[in-house]
């Protein structure tokens, strides 16, 4: 069984058409994924201010960390649960656009580079986080995190505009 296959079987299982054939069900779904996208993403974008030190200077870059990464993971479970059952009923009709594929690039890509963030830095941040100027690798993924993110958000409500791109 190809990908795209699997995308056309998920389409036609009972979930997939119950989704398509309710009227309040996918939009309430999508809700969800947009309140997990405004708490998860909200919450990488005051994290990655503050890394690249543009935001809450004064603050212990391991008070923010600590504070913020349950609900940041939180989101994210919502959001990814939520994105799922959103992929779902349209999976083949998603696996053919160009702006979806580069979406789902840059969230892998984005999701790497928050894994190498907190297993390499963020769980160094004794070391580093009292300096005045933040190690080149911390800013770094805090700018990657920024950019990823930013431009998959744009690339979902893209998608709405242009579906077969």
């Amino acid at each position: 069984m190809t990908l795209f296959e699997l995308c056309q079987w998920l389409e036609n299982t009972e979930l997939g058409e119950a989704f398509l054939g309710s009227r309040y069900l996918y939009p309430f779904v999508e809700g969800i994924h947009l309140l997990g996208l405004a708490l998860s993403v909200g919450l990488v974008l005051l994290t990655d201010l503050r890394l690249i030190g543009v935001y809450q200077r004064g603050v212990p870059v391991a008070d923010i960390l600590d504070q913020l990464r349950p609900w940041l993971v939180a989101g994210f479970i919502l959001t990814f649960i939520s994105g799922g059952l959103l992929f779902w009923p349209v999976a083949a009709t998603l696996y053919e656009s160009n702006i979806f594929r580069l979406k789902a690039l840059l969230i892998v890509v984005a999701g790497i580079n928050a894994l190498l963030f907190e297993f390499r830095l963020g769980r160094r941040v004794a070391e580093w986080g009292q300096r005045e100027t933040f190690p080149i690798g911390v800013r770094a993924a805090a700018w990657v995190s920024l950019s990823f993110w930013t431009t998959t958000i744009v690339l979902g409500r893209l998608y709405a505009y242009y579906p077969h791109f």
